[in-house]
């Protein structure tokens, strides 16, 4: 890793532990995003985005092992899912752990994604936590598809915007999002 790369993890790590809110490059979209179990800085991120908490955010993990970490009884199909999946696949579960109560669906189930984007996958283990991820917008206007396309409102709105990737162009797209029940059955919520 060069150091410029690492010193702008390091930065956004810091940042995420002193309860900050980041703007960061996803395998996906851009997305704004924080300590998954710290309530305050979620709470934060409706008010930058303007969108109703009754909304759940899915958090990111760096791997399987963080995602087992962070969940309990996950059935053997989310992982068949995840490893087989050929585009980036959200998996909500029923059984999260350690998250705080806004990422809670009202039934009590929560989404991950393990990032394919090494930064993000870093960003997770060194804050030892889950990731919130949510598109860098106001709720209800079209998801930015790269850096150039956030608003001003955005990048002002929070702590610390994460270099890597700014100058990258390439539109991405918000991942698939599949519900898996506890007897392993699932159903497509966006393909």
């Amino acid at each position: 890793m060069n150091r410029y790369l690492k010193s702008d993890i390091d930065a956004a790590v810091e940042t995420l532990k002193k309860g900050g809110v980041i703007l960061y490059p996803t395998d996906t979209v851009w997305g704004i995003g924080c300590n998954a179990a710290d309530e305050k800085a979620i709470r934060r991120i409706f008010d930058i985005k303007r969108r109703a908490e009754a909304k759940s955010m899915i958090s990111l993990v760096a791997d399987s092992a963080q995602l087992e970490r962070f969940t309990d009884g996950l059935p053997e199909i989310a992982f068949q899912l995840i490893e087989e999946a050929v585009s980036p696949i959200t998996v909500i579960v029923d059984h999260p752990i350690g998250l705080a109560a806004p990422l809670l669906a009202p039934d009590g189930s929560a989404g991950f994604r393990i990032p394919a984007e090494p930064f993000c996958q870093e960003l997770c283990r060194r804050l030892r936590s889950p990731l919130v991820s949510t598109s860098a917008n106001i709720s209800g206007e079209p998801t930015p598809r790269f850096f150039g396309e956030i608003s001003d409102e955005i990048i002002s709105a929070v702590d610390y915007v994460v270099l890597h990737r700014r100058d990258d162009t390439e539109p991405h797209r918000p991942s698939s999002i599949i519900k898996i029940s506890d007897d392993s059955s699932f159903k497509i919520i966006r393909p």
